[in-house]
């Protein structure tokens, strides 16, 4: 007779693993570990400052004046990253070609404006009243006029106002706000741009600002020459 009971199973192992889930287990191991590399290097990069690093004295003098940012210049944004400007190209009174390059070796303040914009108009009277007072061989108040229709009303404007101590410059194409623009340094009228020896970014600011000020007559000063300022 046939025994009824069942012969018993041998006893099984542990399971193996297959070739295959080792590898689909080692490659996510490895897709990990690349993926935290990345972010990591990108968190380094996120954290460095970006842009051009010759500017970054421009940056640590940015710092410097923080303190000097109040009163009738509180509007202006000091350089976080550094930033040199682009080399903008315009004209000067005779017409003949100009970039902002040729001022290399001065601090420079950088103003864009027009006839059609009343803050412009109001804010010109103390740049050219900066540029008599500290306009020289270390600094100059740049300013250039974008009106792109009647080449003579903004120098009827300087004469008539006796604005006599500005410069006259000019960018009938208007590029040289585009090219601001371009860099997020042009939202609207009147720009200024504080500018270093190098040509990079210091301080911005979209709007007017009462630059005969004393706040401004320091701020300016303390720019050019900080240890005069005590800076």
């Amino acid at each position: 007779m046939t025994d009824p009971t069942p012969d018993p199973k041998p006893a099984s192992s542990a399971p193996r693993p297959s070739k295959r889930r080792v590898i689909v287990l080692g490659a996510v191991l490895v897709g990990v570990m690349i993926g935290y590399a990345v972010v990591a290097r990108l968190d380094g990069l996120w954290r460095a400052p970006a842009g051009d690093p010759t500017c970054m004295p421009a940056v640590e003098t940015a710092k410097r004046l923080e303190p000097l940012i109040r009163g009738e210049v509180a509007g202006l944004t000091i350089a976080k990253t550094p930033l040199k400007l682009p080399d903008l190209a315009f004209k000067d009174a005779e017409g003949q070609p100009i970039k902002l390059s040729d001022w290399r070796g001065r601090t420079v303040l950088l103003n864009l404006w027009a006839t059609w914009c009343v803050p412009c108009r109001k804010e010109m009277p103390a740049l050219n009243e900066l540029e008599q007072k500290l306009g020289g061989s270390d600094f100059q108040v740049v300013a250039i006029n974008i009106d792109t229709r009647d080449a003579e009303k903004p120098k009827a404007f300087l004469k008539d106002g006796n604005l006599t101590r500005l410069d006259y410059f000019t960018d009938a194409s208007a590029k040289v706000f585009q090219d601001l623009k371009g860099v997020g340094r042009a939202l609207g009228m009147p720009t200024s741009v504080l500018i270093d020896a190098k040509g990079c970014e210091i301080a911005t600011i979209a709007g007017p600002a009462e630059w005969a000020s004393e706040d401004a007559i320091k701020l300016i000063k303390a720019t050019v020459t900080p240890k005069a300022a005590g800076l």
